[in-house]
């Protein structure tokens, strides 16, 4: 499989053919007027990017590399604004260096050169950030900026099956961590969309969201101990299964995305992989009955696995369902009992609501991922496909992106209102006409994650100035409404303003202090969470 170099994923997987043209009518449906014609990204040969400002030292030097498409590929995230971006050929940020260490003391070494030269160090997982997290924006008043790929620490290296835990390298790939754990029937269970493409340290250092609706899907829940790697030393905390000593030290680290130091390896909690599956898929023709029944199911202690939400518009764009008051994907699984009960109990639930499944109820009862139900295979498929479809759709003029909060469930009403105003006060604004989804990408007994998509008509060499105001409009909602700036897509560059407004003062006080004493050159990430303190 060959990456792109400008978006999302496997080139060979990028939507094409029938997948594309079924695609396109969806949109043209709903925005009839939008130019959809393609544009093709250009070649890495043809970019114009600066010249490296720094050379690795010698010892280093085998660890480094510099060619164009290397620096152009770890300049960016995956970002709807990164993407078309690149397909404009915009691409003058972009690090000098890419760094590759095999051994935490090769981690050590490039902190310590970089610390004593004055260049920029930008920690690089998958390369999946969506809030400009990797990109080297911050990084004028430094003498260079290297990105630290750290794809070659990527084991798993130890398991201990008595405690369920295993030990792992911060730079694997979700797919070969799964594969190192499948062979003591184990897995990690922590299934994001860019899974395929991100690490175990990405996932840390920005406290991912796994696939999971409810109970263990941050990756918060599964972290027994960390070993980070800081210009002051290495920080590894005691493997316990819980403690009272004092705050966490890896609570300071999770979420820190790079800032205080770089994440090498961890210990996970894993879990026996399951067997026992259900699922079903329950169509609602009123929206309001649809999220009291999720919110009903979500208090209930029934926990399922799968709990989302789909408003009508995005149960049409992304499952090719039409409702009138949307769909709510349910999905149940155990290791170690069957959970029909507790499926039917939630089908129960959404009865009460006025709620149907109208293909019934899907059980399996295997250890073979491929016999998991049949609505939760078709949203699961649908899901991973979508970041190859913003791609497609980028590349027509379409401003398609997302972004995701939190709020209790008695603001959820009064915030979605708010959000789709402020959305179409701006598509009047940019001179755009769109659309905007909403899903539940996770529940709590106290309050959902919504999760919004934005579909609208661009116009091509001007969407990413579109987006940036629309973004700001939404944004602006989030933070009026008492939701969250981000449920688990980070705070990287992109989200800084309204982090800054969320955050409270005297943690910000804390944090510029942690980042002093830890990274007194302030060379680790500059710009992310808090202002560079160069």
């Amino acid at each position: 499989m060959t990456r792109s170099w400008w978006g999302w994923g496997n080139v060979e997987d990028a939507v094409a053919g029938s997948e594309r043209a079924a695609l396109t009518e969806r949109v043209a449906a709903l925005l009839p007027d939008a130019d959809l014609t393609v544009h093709e990204p250009p070649s890495t040969a043809s970019l114009e990017v600066p010249a490296s400002r720094v050379q690795a030292p010698a010892p280093l030097a085998a660890l480094a590399a510099q060619d164009i498409a290397d620096r152009v590929a770890h300049g960016r995230g995956q970002a709807f604004r990164d993407v078309v971006r690149n397909l404009l050929g915009r691409v003058s940020d972009v690090p000098d260096l890419v760094l590759r260490p095999e051994t935490e003391q090769d981690v050590l070494a490039i902190i310590d050169w970089c610390g004593s030269a004055g260049i920029a160090l930008i920690p690089y997982g998958g390369g999946t950030s969506v809030v400009g997290g990797v990109e080297p924006r911050n990084s004028a008043g430094y003498a260079g900026a290297v990105s630290l790929d750290l794809g070659r620490l990527d084991r798993v290296i130890e398991i201990d099956r008595t405690s369920r835990a295993a030990r792992i390298q911060a730079g694997i790939l979700g797919p070969a961590l799964e594969a190192g754990l499948r062979p003591a029937g184990l897995t990690l269970r922590h299934f994001p969309q860019s899974f395929e493409f991100s690490t175990l340290g990405g996932w840390l250092a920005t406290r991912a969201g796994g696939h999971y609706a409810t109970v263990y899907t941050h990756i918060d829940d599964l972290v027994e101990s960390l070993r980070v790697a800081t210009p002051v030393g290495v920080s590894e905390s005691l493997r316990l299964p819980g403690s009272g000593a004092g705050p966490s030290p890896d609570r300071m680290f999770l979420g820190s995305e790079g800032i205080l130091g770089v994440i090498t390896e961890a210990w996970m909690r894993v879990q026996d992989r399951p067997r026992w599956r259900a699922g079903a898929s329950v169509v609602f023709d009123d929206y309001g009955q649809a999220v009291a029944a999720t919110r009903t199911i979500a208090q209930s202690g029934l926990f399922p696995t799968n709990c989302r939400l789909l408003d009508p518009v995005e149960a049409f764009l992304n499952a090719g369902t039409q409702s009138a008051g949307g769909v709510l994907v349910l999905g149940f699984e155990s290791a170690d009992h069957p959970v029909e009960e507790s499926m039917r109990r939630a089908e129960a639930i959404c009865r009460d609501h006025g709620g149907r499944a109208p293909d019934g109820i899907s059980v399996t009862d295997s250890a073979d991922e491929a016999a998991r139900p049949g609505a939760a295979d078709t949203w699961r498929s649908s899901f991973l496909r979508m970041p190859y479809q913003r791609d497609a759709l980028a590349a027509q003029s379409m401003i398609v992106e997302t972004f995701e909060t939190a709020c209790t469930w008695d603001r959820f009403d009064d915030l979605r209102a708010a959000v789709l105003d402020a959305a179409m006060a701006a598509f009047a604004a940019t001179g755009t006409v769109g659309v905007v989804s909403c899903r539940f990408s996770h529940v709590y007994p106290d309050g959902p994650a919504p999760y919004f998509g934005v579909y609208a008509a661009g116009r091509w060499g001007q969407t990413v100035e579109q987006w940036d105001e629309i973004k700001i409009a939404v944004s602006e909602a989030l933070a009026g409404n008492g939701a969250t700036i981000t449920h688990h897509h980070a705070v990287g560059r992109d989200h800084r303003p309204w982090y800054d407004r969320q955050r409270p003062d005297p943690f910000a006080v804390a944090l510029r202090a942690a980042k002093s004493a830890l990274d007194p050159a302030g060379i680790l990430n500059p710009g992310v969470l808090i202002d560079p303190i160069r």
